[in-house]
């Protein structure tokens, strides 16, 4: 008996199953960047009044829907985030069943898909991408390679294997060194004033929110300036410096690892109540790119192969242009690099070949 896998049951199951598991990817995308378990408690919670949920009023679209966005205990409105995330992975699980049509493939698909839509939403918020999430991803693509070595265009196992991890290798080490070059470029951001300007720490007022150095009336997060144990915080030109409403003299403020340095003396950050000034300049470290990028190109390398790491980035860098464009985004302003990098890699595997082929013929390579 042969299984005709393209009969539409089994795209009404893909649709169910997907608006299941996206519902599930809401839970992932809340916890797992603020250290949370996906698994305790079982069951989901409103973000808000913190109680969880009973599974008759959890039901994947349907529920937001006819909530309207709201907590249905304490009346809190729900991001349109959890209804969209749900429905965009319910059709891209549909699509996968029926664009792909060997079965294997379009399971593989499926379950990546799911990675990228959690990995894009949590970028997409908070500006991070989890390495539990790329690992998963990585791990996807070598299984695949591995048991489908066709996928990559070998006809043996382990030489699948073996240009998957050549794709891990080229997209993680190559992304490295420009995240490396970009830190000795773009590494520091400077703050001058002609007068002493206010400054301060602003504590977080949500749990959304976090610890973030304002100053000139600009605010910046602490996960954007300490992104390594050696970054470090200079406040200098200090007319004044107050820790916890108490002056100080000092000419000069160093904050490291949590660390706030004032003449000599040391205070820790989580026991200060307040601390605030004015100065005339302050040197801000700053990322052009984290490891979350890097960790996830060379995910895709994993999953897709060497051959589509330079098209990935490439088309990545396009989106991104187009994205800031867009949102007006001026030069120096923050945004997520992870989105463009999986719309890079899906460019890639619907039309990167040709595309690329006609790109290196329109510059006269070939």
């Amino acid at each position: 008996m042969v299984i005709d896998w393209s009969h539409p049951v089994f795209g009404i199951a893909a649709l169910l199953l997907g608006a299941c598991i996206g519902s599930f990817l809401n839970v992932a995308i809340y916890r797992l960047p603020r250290g949370l378990s996906v698994n305790e408690p079982k069951r989901s919670f409103c973000p808000h009044c913190k109680k969880q949920i009973p599974m008759w009023r959890n039901i994947p679209l349907v529920t937001w829907v006819l909530q309207r966005g709201k907590c249905a205990e304490c009346n809190a409105p729900i991001a349109v985030r959890y209804f969209i995330v749900e429905l965009l992975t319910a059709l891209v699980w549909l699509g996968c069943w029926f664009v792909f049509p060997d079965p294997a493939q379009a399971v593989f698909f499926m379950l990546l898909s799911a990675v990228l839509i959690t990995i894009s939403a949590v970028d997409i918020e908070l500006m991070l991408i989890p390495r539990q999430l790329t690992i998963t991803g990585t791990l996807l693509g070598l299984g695949m390679a591995a048991l489908c070595p066709e996928f990559l265009g070998e006809e043996i196992w382990w030489k699948g294997l073996l240009k998957s991890t050549y794709g891990f290798a080229f997209g993680w080490i190559g992304l490295w060194l420009v995240v490396l070059l970009g830190k000795l470029a773009f590494g520091k951001r400077s703050f001058e004033f002609d007068e002493a300007t206010e400054w301060m720490l602003r504590e977080p007022e949500t749990d959304e929110e976090e610890l973030s150095f304002v100053i000139g009336g600009e605010a910046i997060g602490w996960s954007d300036i300490f992104y390594r144990k050696s970054d470090r915080l200079l406040i200098e030109g200090v007319d004044s410096v107050n820790v916890d409403g108490i002056p100080r003299e000092t000419e000069r403020v160093e904050i490291k690892d949590n660390i706030v340095h004032i003449n000599g003396e040391e205070f820790q950050i989580e026991s200060l109540k307040s601390l605030d000034g004015k100065a005339q300049k302050a040197v801000v470290p700053r990322e052009a790119m984290g490891m979350g990028d890097v960790d996830l190109l060379g995910m895709l390398g994993a999953c897709f192969g060497p051959a589509s790491l330079l098209f990935t980035i490439f088309a990545a860098s396009l989106v991104s242009i187009v994205w800031a464009v867009f949102n007006r985004l001026g030069f120096g302003r923050l945004m997520p690099f992870g989105p463009s990098i999986i719309a890079g890699a899906i460019l890639w595997v619907f039309l990167g070949k040709d595309l690329w082929a006609w790109y290196l013929k329109v510059v006269g390579v070939y």
